[in-house]
């Protein structure tokens, strides 16, 4: 046992953190939060609620760019709340659509932005207005139960638009684990929905939470199924990962990967990127069981000291890949199957046109950092909304941020066509490679965790990368890069050919060396820089990488190989390494 499996082995037995009270104190998720968005004093809620409302789909924030101005006027910072909408699998209708829209202008700040887990986020929206944008989302058949907070989020699913008819046998997958992991409390409905009361608060857990009991979870917990050749969920970097495997053209089961994870704490060794480990194969109709069993779990052994070291990869690092194994098994009360081959060839997004199989027609547009608005230059927002009136398919929300005009027919494809080159929509053809397979975290001016800016500086970044890459002659190479504000992980920086994680403003780490298929880590490779280093840094590994590159050889390998920095694909070999 390594110094970092003892550690999370040995915080698993202290007491409770404050969040594990607040969650046991809270009457399943209820607390006061009620009485908090009553309270017609302040424009926040108290800490305790605020934890709870994760949960219900929602963070408390404040417009850091407002804080030390409104400081020096002695006013309370700006809060606002940012509701995530779930999706499983990231499809949802037209009319769903429009229906974001309209609640993005009415209550929030008039855009919408795509998440990496294919969800909705919605911002700007005050205390006063949250109980009627809750009750509109719910409207549309969407919710924000469990988008957030220490529980199975939002289901991932390959969108997959040259493989339909596999993807919507393996989308029905996806809602049925998603449907089957949501929290069984009826407080979401009491509170934003007014539904009926529970009278009787002393029902026992297996009435409330048959599976999260009154703890819930340690922490968050992520699940993404993968359809090779596809790897865009980065199915290496989800608590669970199930990865489709097709024989002969037939869909007949999931290798099961365990302990993915993208976030860790700057200056704790203890903490670290890590991509899943593959545990075996099951049949389709034994994934509901496996996906619960697997996050009981988690829920029975993981850490609820720490919460830092609550992510499911600790608890499995802390007892060993044979332990879960065996401990599955035994719940499960049969065996998993050896792992089945497969191959992974990207893990990005197929920009264009693209015929499905079952004969309709799918355009992938790009969304730079997943954000939908209008400008006095792009009509993005109006455009899409334009698209949605006349669309008789659905939306699909990419793990890449981008979005997927699905199942258009022949008679509608001309239309739809028409209105993307009136509103000059981006098809991806007018952005670089670079720019293209690009993901970044909302970071300032709204995320309570950002150290540094992310979606409003990565693509100005871009510009001056792009510049290297047409110096050396690769600007058309395909080459990820990713930021993120913090070490947190949302935009899966960690697994990016070229990764930045924030530390400060203006100061990112750099990383190198992942993989182009999402299965290996990148590595830090300079530490705490800025703008200018950054590209001093990366204009001779460029052009190295132009003069030797082998064929098709790609950019996270070549670093590899020439040894900028060592191969890793766990966090164990990652500690070690260093």
């Amino acid at each position: 046992m390594t110094l970092k499996n003892q550690k999370a082995l040995e915080t698993m037995t202290e007491k409770h953190s404050d969040v594990e009270e607040i969650k046991i104190q809270s009457n399943y998720l209820r607390g006061t939060l009620v009485e908090s968005f009553a309270d017609s004093l302040t424009a926040s809620i108290p800490e305790e609620d605020n934890r709870l409302m994760k949960f219900h789909g929602s963070y408390m924030q404040d417009d850091r760019d407002l804080r030390l101005e409104r400081q020096k006027q002695k006013l309370e910072p700006a809060y606002q709340f940012m509701i995530r909408v779930r999706a499983a699998g990231g499809v949802v209708t037209p009319e769903q659509y429009i229906a974001m829209d309209d609640i993005a202008h009415q209550y929030g700040n008039k855009t919408l932005r795509l998440t990496t887990r294919q969800a909705f986020q919605l911002y700007g929206i005050v205390k006063w207005d949250m109980k009627k944008t809750m009750q509109a989302i719910n409207d549309t058949l969407l919710s924000t139960l469990a988008a957030c907070g220490d529980v199975n989020r939002n289901v991932m699913c390959n969108p997959n638009p040259y493989q339909s008819d596999v993807h919507e046998e393996v989308y029905e997958w996806a809602m049925k684990i998603s449907k089957h992991l949501e929290p069984q409390t009826n407080a979401y409905h009491e509170i934003w929905l007014d539904g009926e009361k529970v009278v009787d608060h002393q029902q026992t857990e297996e009435q409330e939470e048959p599976i999260y009991k009154d703890i819930y979870l340690p922490r968050k917990f992520k699940i993404g199924i993968a359809v090779p050749p596809s790897n865009d969920v980065d199915v290496y970097s989800q608590d669970i990962g199930f990865i489709a495997i097709i024989e002969e053209g037939k869909f007949i089961g999931f290798n099961i990967a365990v302990g993915g994870g993208m976030g860790m704490t700057h200056g704790d060794e203890h903490t670290y990127p890590q991509v899943g480990r593959i545990i075996g194969f099951c049949t389709p109709e034994k994934t509901v069981d496996v996906a619960e069993k697997l996050v009981t779990i988690q829920r029975d052994f993981g850490n609820r000291s720490i919460r830092k070291y609550a992510r499911f990869k600790y608890t499995i690092d802390a007892r060993g890949v044979d332990w879960l194994k065996e401990t599955l098994h035994e719940r499960l009360g049969y065996e998993l199957s050896a792992p089945k081959d497969f191959h992974f060839d990207h893990n990005g997004d197929r920009y264009g046109w693209v015929k499905g199989s079952n004969g309709k027609w799918h355009m992938t547009i790009f969304i730079q950092n997943g954000r939908i608005k209008d400008t006095d230059q792009y009509l993005l927002m109006t455009g899409l909304r334009e698209i949605a009136k006349v669309h008789t398919g659905d939306f699909r929300l990419t793990p890449n941020q981008n979005l997927i005009i699905g199942n258009v027919t022949e008679q509608k494809k001309e239309q739809i066509d028409r209105l993307l080159r009136i509103y000059n929509i981006s098809r991806g053809e007018n952005a670089s490679a670079i720019r293209r397979n690009s993901i970044a975290c909302v970071a300032f001016p709204t995320c309570g965790l950002a150290m540094a800016e992310s979606e409003r500086y990565l693509p100005s970044l871009i510009d001056k990368i792009e510049i290297l890459l047409e110096e050396a002659g690769l600007e058309e190479q395909e080459m990820t890069i990713r930021m993120s504000g913090c070490p947190n992980g949302c935009s899966r920086a960690a697994l990016a050919e070229i990764g930045f994680i924030g530390k400060a403003p203006g100061k990112y780490n750099l990383h190198l060396g992942g993989s182009f298929n999402g299965d290996r880590l990148s590595v830090i490779y300079k530490e705490n820089i800025g703008e200018e280093e950054i590209l001093a840094t990366l204009q001779p590994i460029i052009n190295h990488y132009a003069k030797e590159k082998l064929a098709n050889e790609y950019f996270g390998d070549f670093v590899v190989r020439e040894g900028y920095v060592p191969a890793v694909y766990n966090g164990l070999q990652f500690h070690e390494n260093r």
